[in-house]
């Protein structure tokens, strides 16, 4: 366990992923700075809050001053807004991370880690894809020129408790309570290894050991599964009472089969002994969202 001295920086750490992270770090007795761009709903132990943009130099640049790590979760994290808003993916994702990597450089912390994903692999993930590679490029750069040392996750399919409509499993369970159907665009047949966030946030505090210094490590799912099945399994924990709805494609933005066609350095995939299941962790979801909704809505309303 780390002595309290180890002060941790977690942009984006409102977020969906972000905020576990900070839960790991603050329960493994890290001292946690939140920085994002508004207030934190998960705030615990002794983790501070600082509001501000990632744009801003001079506040990036307070946060990480006396900081050992500094973990990057900030920026536009779905593929289909990334899309819609170039230049806002290009100023947050890039320069954003760029102005922390700076900031890094002249506090000599010890560690920079950034969330990347899987889709850097891809031909698929368009605007999206391509801000994250930038930035790996741009953290190999730092490393080679600055000697700034770092850690690149790259993530699967994340699902579980705290995520929004932006996160797949989070919105068609959604739509099975509110409508009493799930709707897919596509055949089902791609292929997906999900992974709770709980486990990824695990894995994304383990990776501060020394071994997974200048590394690219995946963190991703145990269990790969067609979105068909998986969408068969949600519909029997509702009792066979949704229905399953497949549409044309309405877009080639997602990878169907594998993410793997372009090839940035390779990564190193970080396993664990335990995980949870993919099905505990959906019925999971499931009750979570049914008592969110619940407290919106009347009985009657739902299923």
């Amino acid at each position: 366990m780390p002595s309290q001295a180890n002060r941790v920086a977690v942009f984006g750490g409102a977020g969906f992923m972000g905020s576990h992270v900070a839960d790991v770090l603050d329960a493994s007795g890290y001292e946690v700075f939140i920085y994002d761009i508004r207030q934190s709903r998960y705030l615990i132990g002794s983790q501070q809050m600082v509001i501000g943009d990632i744009l801003d130099e001079r506040a990036v640049e307070a946060v990480v001053n006396g900081c050992d790590y500094v973990y990057n979760f900030a920026g536009i994290a779905d593929i289909d807004e990334a899309s819609n808003k170039p230049l806002d993916s290009v100023r947050s994702n890039i320069l954003g991370n760029t102005i922390i990597l700076e900031a890094c450089r002249k506090a000599d912390v010890k560690r920079f880690v950034f969330a990347s994903s899987l889709y850097v692999y891809s031909k698929a993930g368009s605007i999206y894809r391509s801000t994250k590679q930038a930035c790996e490029l741009l953290i190999e750069n730092y490393r080679e020129l600055f000697g700034l040392p770092y850690t690149i996750l790259r993530f699967g399919s994340l699902y579980g408790p705290r995520a929004d409509s932006t996160n797949y499993i989070h919105s068609m369970l959604t739509q099975a309570l509110e409508e009493g159907k799930i709707t897919r665009h596509g055949d089902g047949e791609e292929l997906r290894e999900y992974v709770h966030v709980h486990d990824a946030a695990r894995g994304s505090v383990e990776i501060l050991d020394e071994e997974f210094a200048n590394q690219h490590i995946i963190i991703t799912g145990y269990q790969k599964m067609r979105i068909k099945d998986l969408l068969l399994m949600i519909k029997e924990m509702f009792d066979n009472k949704i229905e399953l709805e497949f549409l044309p494609p309405n877009s080639g933005l997602h990878y169907e089969i594998t993410p793997y066609s372009f090839a940035p350095k390779l990564g190193r995939r970080l396993t664990s002994r335990t995980y949870v299941d993919l099905g505990q962790g959906i019925l999971e979801t499931i009750h979570e969202l049914y008592n969110e909704i619940s407290l919106k809505t009347s009985p009657s309303d739902l299923m």
